[in-house]
């Protein structure tokens, strides 16, 4: 991506990127000037309220002319709750090229979009040397709608100057959403991570708008632009035009189903952002609600009906992948542990789910388990009892038995019920989404074709290297595509509810089901 080897090897995240815009920044002045672009205008889905700005992304980019806007159409449209899962929605999109004055539309009707609100443009410039594309500038659009009705389902269109989704000839580009709901009740969301662009990409996101899921996690590496995914800027197969397809490719199940993301590894992007996160900024609005917006901008919490989900960001305890070793300081692990403390208070809800990129427990040749996950994480799972814990990373699927202290508390097999109150914590790596496949060192062992092993030999990643280690928590193995349903199920106060889970294979197979369950508050 334009830092060489020796010098990659040697520097951080923030470093490369300092190294790439002393390179390339007297190349994009040239080309037409450092634009900052804000907010257009944001807004408010409120009648009568005055329209609140979105918060502005800073990019470099050059001047751009814009077209008829008549000849344009916007594509890639994904959605993400707000703060407020009940009464917060961002629909976000892209556009080819520069366009005036864009808007959503939204309404209770696909014939009544009366209410128009504007949305704010995100500029990105990749120059020519970043990577293997030439000068390629992205533009995206996202309007944040506050004031909506819990559990209700809204109609939306997307549009600027030229093209207005309520004429009748566009009215095929309208999409809806439904907020959570204001009350416990039951739903399904779906998981997985390490999607990318590919026929199987394509295949799993038709299985999961098949699951009907409330929302979607992907738990980081989300398109692969940089397919090297060592944090580090030598990778000349870096490519911004993959973000594209890869927004084109999810816009099927991502119009509809609030698309929540954590990052990973191959998300960080030297040229945008210190962090590496300045792309990811320009292209998805997540919840705000994290301990350092600017630093850790994939780090936030939302609740769901009786569940809370947590994402984090695993680059910065890594010890395999060290770019941003460090970068909160340590203020994510203690903004975690305060999350859980309220979450467990909290009467009205009773699942913790954490989902986040490289996996606390898994045995994968290829990354196997993160030390720096065990070390700053794991203990707050157990001690506030998480109910479940959903990892990629490793291309493959992987579910665990119950695990306290490092060892095996119960085993839990296919159709098993786990009890995170009294037993520990279930781990999942979800990360056969559609990357290419990585391999165990144990046979497969999964619904329909169990091969038990005792004991199977892997590895964690710590601050002195490779350790290896043979476990006995593997219970399942897949090694195919493949992504995650769960069915959450609220019960009366003092009775059992449940996350019924299931591993489903592209095929539409299941190969993997068992229970969580705790006393309903």
């Amino acid at each position: 991506m334009g830092v060489p080897d020796q010098l990659a090897d040697r520097m951080s995240m923030a470093e490369q990127h300092e190294y790439l815009r002393s390179r390339f920044s007297r190349r994009t002045m040239m080309r037409g000037g450092a634009v900052t672009l804000g907010a257009v205008v944001g807004g408010a889905f409120v009648p009568g309220a005055t329209a609140r700005a979105a918060v502005p992304t800073r990019s470099t980019a050059p001047s751009a002319q814009k077209v008829d806007g008549r000849l344009v159409a916007p594509f890639g449209r994904h959605l993400a709750y707000g703060n407020d899962a009940r009464t917060e929605m961002t629909v976000s999109w892209q556009v080819p090229v520069a366009v005036d004055k864009p808007f959503i539309r939204i309404g209770a009707h696909p014939w009544d979009l009366s209410h128009r609100i504007g949305a704010e443009i995100r500029t990105l410039y990749t120059p020519a040397g970043v990577g293997a594309s030439a000068d390629h500038t992205q533009y995206y659009v996202h309007a944040k709608l506050a004031g909506l009705k819990p559990g209700r389902t809204y109609y939306y269109g997307v549009g600027h100057a030229g093209f207005d989704p309520a004429e009748p000839h566009l009215l095929g580009t309208l999409g809806t959403f439904t907020t959570a709901p204001a009350h416990k009740a039951p739903f399904t969301f779906t998981a997985f991570g390490d999607q990318g662009v590919s026929y199987h990409g394509l295949a799993n996101d038709a299985l999961i708008l098949g699951q009907n899921p409330a929302f979607h996690l992907h738990a980081g590496d989300i398109a692969y632009a940089d397919p090297a995914g060592a944090g580090k800027t030598a990778d000349t197969g870096f490519d911004a035009r993959t973000w594209d397809q890869f927004l084109a490719q999810t816009e099927s199940v991502a119009k509809s189903v609030p698309w929540m993301v954590s990052y990973g590894n191959h998300d960080m992007e030297a040229w945008y952002s210190p962090n590496g996160y300045g792309g990811e900024e320009a292209r998805f609005t997540l919840p705000d609600n994290g301990p350092d917006k600017k630093n850790l901008p994939g780090v936030y919490s939302f609740v769901h009906g009786n569940t809370a989900v947590i994402s984090l960001d695993p680059n910065d305890v890594s010890f395999e992948i060290p770019a941003n070793l460090g970068i909160s300081g340590g203020t994510q692990t203690t903004w975690f542990e305060r999350q859980l403390k309220k979450y467990r208070a909290a009467k009205d809800i009773d699942f913790i789910v954490v989902f986040f990129h490289h996996c606390a427990y898994c045995t994968s040749t290829a990354h196997a388990s993160e030390g720096g996950v065990r070390q700053e994480w794991v203990p707050l799972f157990e001690k506030y009892q998480v109910d479940l814990v959903i990892n990629g990373h490793n291309h493959q699927y992987e579910r665990t038995d119950v695990i306290k202290g490092n060892t095996v508390t119960k085993k839990l097999p296919i159709g098993g019920t786990a009890y995170p109150e009294t037993e520990g914590v279930v781990y999942v790596t979800a990360g056969a989404a559609g990357r290419s496949l990585y391999a165990f060192t144990a046979p497969d062992s999964y619904e329909g074709h169990e091969h038990e092993v005792d004991a199977v030999a892997s590895f964690v990643n710590t601050k002195d290297g490779k350790v290896n280690e043979t476990v006995a928590w593997s219970r399942v193995r897949y090694l195919n595509y493949s992504f995650l349903r769960v069915d959450v199920t609220p019960a009366p106060r003092g009775h059992y509810t449940t996350l019924k889970v299931q591993g489903i294979a592209e095929t539409g197979d299941r190969i993997d089901h068992f229970t969580v369950a705790r006393r309903a508050k």
